[in-house]
């Protein structure tokens, strides 16, 4: 019971106005407010060709034939009720009366036929500015259709944090796959033996092999995939079918320097599955 005593205590009333740093919380009894001092502005229309357009729209009329004597009249029925809801009026609006006025009356005189007379339709400016009016109003609208930077779209930018380095490793070479072969054409050169035997060597079958050596590796020395103790025929079998692994885009080769040690794994597509058709 204490604590609310003490909150309702602390809330006060918020005063009405600051007047020299002394804050009114009631209105004096002698403050009058004259009916002017309040004005409200109202961007219905942009302006009054904004205007006439609409009221020729609202009813399906043509523009090319405009009832000029009918459209004035709502015209002037827009102005009075702005005059009326003490709406700040424009001047332009008060010139486009004007304007529509004179088209009616000269509408409504008799014409006089005369040289001096161009013989043209009172209604033909107004028209004219009206068809810009509504050609550049759409134009207008199209474009702010369209996607707009900072509105719509919003670009990101993404920098690289301090510190980080991005080495991508360079390309392998083909001749340093040769030089790799020519050494491993040499030490298998120390196993060769005269004992001549019909030996079946099946591309297909080492290329399985090699994949099978590979799997659930991460990085294997080029030359660990060769057996020295098969020969000048088995080693050249093993080097085509790594050719045509890597041409199907199943291996992946690696070199982190020029010159330096060649290393081969099954790209991160063939890891996981357990067996892929070789073509």
């Amino acid at each position: 019971m204490a604590l609310e005593t003490a909150s309702a205590g602390l809330q006060q009333e918020m005063p009405f106005a600051v007047v020299q740093g002394a804050p009114l919380l009631t209105l004096p009894q002698d403050l009058y407010i004259p009916p002017d001092a309040l004005e409200v502005f109202l961007d219905a229309f942009e302006g009054p060709l904004d205007l006439l357009l609409y009221l020729i729209k609202r009813q399906n009329l043509d523009i090319l034939d405009i009832p000029i004597a009918e459209i004035t009249d709502q015209y002037m029925e827009y102005v009075e009720l702005m005059r009326e809801l003490r709406l700040d009026l424009a001047a332009e609006y008060l010139v486009m009366a004007a304007m529509l006025a004179e088209i009616k009356s000269r509408m409504l005189l008799p014409r006089v036929e005369s040289e001096d007379d161009e013989g043209g339709d009172p209604r033909a400016e107004l028209i004219r500015r009206l068809q810009e009016y509504e050609r550049f109003k759409q134009a207008a609208e199209d474009l702010d259709a369209l996607p707009r930077l900072e509105r719509d779209h919003f670009p990101v930018h993404a920098g690289i944090p301090p510190g980080f380095l991005q080495r991508t490793p360079p390309d392998v070479d083909l001749r340093e796959l040769l030089v790799a072969l020519r050494g491993v054409l040499a030490r298998a050169q120390l196993f060769t033996s005269h004992r001549v035997e019909k030996e079946s060597l099946s591309l297909r079958e080492r290329m399985s092999q090699v994949m099978e050596r590979l799997r659930g590796r991460s990085f294997t020395e080029f030359t660990a995939l060769f057996d020295v103790a098969e020969g000048r025929a088995g080693v050249v079998v093993t080097f085509l079918a790594t050719l045509e692994l890597t041409k199907s885009s199943v291996l992946e080769l690696v070199q982190n320097e020029p010159f330096a040690p060649i290393h081969v794994r099954l790209r991160e597509s063939n890891q996981e599955s357990d067996d892929i058709a070789v073509a």
